[in-house]
């Protein structure tokens, strides 16, 4: 099944006028919308060209991308970046390109990373750690891209300092524990917090999540979320932290199917894992006595309905992040299916002059974009941090079940 980023959003013209979801089948979307064969070809080939990391792909880039753009404010946010490892994250999301941000000092533990980081942002002043750059009074943003299990601490360590602070994914890695002490630290500190969840700005689940808004699904009775990627070898990572990684304590990107859309939670969980022969799957083989390759999640959720998500590291072929709903008025299945919705709602928004919209299906600058936004207009950002804790935690307790043969367990829900 193709995910709806064969269908770019963000090359529809802007248009008014309601269609009636159940006359567009793939071939009158291209026609009405004026989408091209070659453009889908496009992206098909940049999936192609960038297997290694699934999900991560970049789209084409949309020439009228920043059309219709205005700032929310003149002032320059002065941001601090932590962390160039195998996906060079530091530098991905553009905060370097945007006219509200000055990157004023970056970091990396590895002394040639820190230089190719800073030299990717722009930016002279580099730092040994994040321990030493948030020292820096200047700096009023930082933006955490260091290794799964250091998010929290790092977290915890720039909200000390009296600054933002973004992360990359996940928000807290296998403790719930954790989860508690963050969620109490971020709502202390009164510093805005956001989870760089791609998922969530990807085109087909920015489209879910406006129709949803929009009353076009009404509630969701059932929805469902992969991320497969495939890892015979464990990819390279800072203390070998992805060696044997359990994969629901990587679920946000299929979280978000559900949580991205509705803004809710999930309540329970039943999870069933399937024993890998990969050898770093093996529980003699990895720090987190993991057996499992592939973890399959059936989540009762906030609404009364039922989501099923799906990790896996143990499946070849074709990867990445992708997902569908159903609800009681519509479904969305790579395309939207319902009563009359108007589809221009679900464009999503224009970039900032100079601002890619990168890798994970375009996301990378439409989430640092919110992240900047968020600060400068003093609220709290899409993925804030009680949506990160429901967008993670719930994979934690499904390993948990897992462990234990698909026990139905409760899962702790974050509000703010």
């Amino acid at each position: 099944m193709k995910s709806l980023n064969s269908f770019p959003f963000e090359h529809f013209p802007k248009t008014d006028r309601p269609v009636a979801a159940d006359t567009v089948t793939r071939r009158s979307f291209l026609r009405r919308f004026g989408v091209s064969a070659t453009a889908l070809g496009l992206a098909a080939s940049a999936r192609a060209q960038d297997r290694s990391i699934p999900g991560l792909q970049r789209v084409p880039e949309d020439p009228a991308a920043s059309s219709g753009w205005k700032p929310v404010s003149e002032r320059k946010i002065r941001v601090g970046i932590a962390g160039y490892g195998l996906c060079k994250f530091g530098a991905a999301f553009g905060f370097q390109n945007h006219p509200n941000v000055e990157v004023v000092a970056v970091t990396d533990l590895f002394p040639e990373r820190c230089t190719e980081l800073a030299k990717e942002c722009r930016c002279a002043q580099t730092y040994p750690s994040l321990e030493k750059m948030v020292q820096n009074d200047r700096i009023e943003a930082v933006f955490v891209a260091t290794d799964a299990p250091s998010h929290v601490r790092h977290c915890l360590e720039v909200l000390k300092h009296g600054k933002h602070v973004a992360s990359a994914v996940p928000a807290v890695f296998g403790s719930p524990e954790d989860a508690e002490q963050l969620f109490a630290a971020v709502k202390q500190s009164g510093r805005r917090y956001m989870m760089f969840e791609t998922s969530c700005f990807h085109e087909d689940l920015h489209a879910m999540r406006h129709l949803y808004q929009d009353g076009a699904l009404g509630k969701l009775i059932y929805s469902e979320g992969e991320y497969f990627h495939y890892m015979e070898e464990p990819l390279a990572s800072y203390k070998e932290w992805r060696v044997g990684l359990p994969p629901q304590w990587y679920p946000t990107h299929s979280n978000a199917y559900h949580v991205g859309v509705t803004g809710g939670s999930f309540t329970e969980v039943s999870c069933l894992g399937m024993p890998s022969r990969i050898a770093h799957l093996q529980p003699a083989n990895n720090r987190y006595a993991n057996p499992f390759g592939t973890e399959i999640a059936l989540f009762r959720t906030s609404e009364g309905g039922m989501s099923r998500m799906a990790v896996s590291w143990d499946t070849p072929g074709y990867g990445g992040e992708m997902g569908r709903v159903r609800g009681q008025k519509g479904s969305f299945y790579d395309k939207y299916e319902g009563p009359t919705a108007n589809l221009a709602n679900t464009r999503r928004p224009p970039l900032p002059p100079g601002v890619p919209a990168g890798g994970h299906g375009g996301s990378h600058g439409y989430l640092m974009d919110e992240f900047v936004s968020a600060i400068l207009q003093d609220r709290h950002p899409l993925v804030n941090i009680a949506m990160a804790l429901n967008l993670t935690v719930p994979g934690i307790i499904a390993h948990q079940s897992a462990l234990k043969n698909g026990e139905v367990m409760k899962i702790p829900q974050y509000k703010l």
